[in-house]
């Protein structure tokens, strides 16, 4: 197993090479057509059987081994997001308004690496492996689509792994944990309509200003008052537009933000008073709301059976390293929608060094990690592949 570390660490110049090249061409979600030419010529070139184009920019390519087998689908995300970089950095992107800010690009690259590796191992593996690099990881629906154009299919995977450097936490930590590791994301936006006026007699008003206000404080009740303590959710109100003079009352105003849960069991309660609580409080100010959700994903939820293996693999690869037994976080992953078809198991691992002032948050204009952990991502990928394939 030792063997796909040294692979690589030897291998380290060429992934960050591909990283910053990524990281230099940001492209937004379904717009990655630079960045998938660059991943099909690597896999064509070291004689992978590619096929291009799915879900717009998609990538899919599988490696054979020498041996029957179960198939191991390795999923890596190549998009970017909306932000002009602040890092400052020699390889910053060169594509204004436009950034690797979550990571993505290292994932590619960490992909390519575990290709290469895998492929040169392939006399070894006892069944295939499905390389998938996926467009719009980041709310727009990639996986969803790549899912319906056929990932999943011929050869359907019997499990599926992907990982996400993470800048919460150092380098030489990983979280592998068993059950939902990541929330199931709602957007919501409401529109409060009441009656404009002008604002030295709002009593000939209908302020839609004050009922909004009362829902974003009744809002937080639900968390408080109807989330058991040992449950987790969150609903968060992260936009309040209405307005455009001092002394008129609008007739309109709206609000936009996010739910996150867990459990489907929580998130049908907390929907269900969402929906009460905004519905109830408009009409309680002589308003009416209009209500409208959108899920982005469901729950990251990891199986018991694969975690625990990829736990095991990850202590004799990495025996160094701090391993997360328990990590949870409220952000969101679209590897949910596979997870919920295939077993498997989503990795997180750490990626920040303070010391070299890498420890910006995700989605930060100032985001970069440590470089040096590529290689332990690309190797534990690589021996959980052919541990899992071994194994099954």
């Amino acid at each position: 197993m030792r063997d796909y570390l040294n692979h690589a660490q030897n291998l380290l110049d060429y992934t960050i090479a591909l990283r910053r090249d990524f990281h230099q061409y940001p492209e937004l979600g379904f717009q990655e057509f630079r960045t998938a030419r660059i991943v099909a010529e690597e896999l064509k070139n070291l004689g992978i059987p590619v096929k291009t184009g799915i879900a717009e920019t998609g990538v899919m390519a599988l490696i054979e081994g020498s041996h029957p087998g179960p198939v191991v689908l390795l999923r890596f995300d190549m998009d970017a997001l909306p932000i002009q970089e602040e890092a400052g950095v020699v390889y910053a992107s060169k594509n204004p308004g436009k950034m690797h800010a979550c990571g993505h690009d290292g994932h590619t690259a960490v992909g390519l690496t575990v290709a290469q590796i895998l492929y040169s191992h392939r006399d070894r593996l006892s069944g295939k492996i499905k390389l998938i690099f996926q467009p719009a990881e980041e709310g727009l629906g990639g996986a969803q689509r790549m899912i319906s154009e056929g990932i999943l299919e011929n050869p359907k995977p019997d499990i599926a792994l992907a990982l996400h450097l993470w800048n919460e936490k150092p380098a030489g930590w990983l979280g592998i944990a068993r059950g939902p590791v990541m929330a199931a994301a709602e957007t919501f936006e409401i529109s409060i309509n009441g009656k404009g006026g002008h604002g030295a007699a709002p009593h000939l008003a209908i302020d839609p200003i004050l009922a909004g206000s009362q829902i974003v404080v009744a809002l937080q009740s639900i968390v408080a008052r109807n989330v058991a303590p040992i449950e987790t959710a969150v609903v968060s109100v992260t936009m309040f537009h209405g307005g455009d003079a001092f002394n008129i009352i609008p007739s309109r105003v709206s609000l936009q933000g996010t739910i996150r849960t867990f459990t489907p069991e929580v998130r049908s309660s907390v929907l269900k008073r969402f929906q009460s609580i905004v519905s109830g409080t408009a009409v309680a100010f002589g308003c009416e709301a209009v209500i409208t959700l959108r899920q982005l994903t469901p729950a990251v939820v990891n199986n018991d059976r694969i975690t625990e293996r990829l736990q095991e693999v990850a202590s004799l690869l990495l025996p160094e390293n701090i391993i997360d037994r328990r990590t949870r976080t409220m952000t969101s992953e679209d590897m949910a929608f596979i997870l919920q078809e295939i077993p498997g198991c989503f990795i997180f691992v750490g990626s920040a060094n303070s010391d070299k002032h890498l420890n910006a948050a995700h989605h930060h204009p100032k985001f970069d990690f440590d470089e040096q952990v590529l290689s332990n991502a690309a190797a534990l990928m690589s021996a959980a592949a052919e541990e899992l394939l071994s194994n099954y």
